[in-house]
């Protein structure tokens, strides 16, 4: 792995191009694909979860 590159939060794939929330990251693709989710779609409950992490995350 390279040292750019980060596990994403959400798929869990290393990628080098993503945004870091605290100590958390998310990938570019994922980070697309939430902001394009409507809130009823049935994968939007799936990225709320995911999110939750960040927040479980020790400091």
């Amino acid at each position: 792995m390279e040292s750019s590159e980060k596990c994403c939060i959400v798929c869990g794939q290393k990628q080098v191009e993503g945004i870091a929330i605290w100590k958390a990251f998310i990938c570019q693709s994922c980070e697309q694909e939430m902001v394009q989710t409507d809130v009823l779609d049935d994968k939007y409950p799936f990225f709320v979860e995911r999110m939750k992490q960040i927040w479980k995350m020790e400091a």
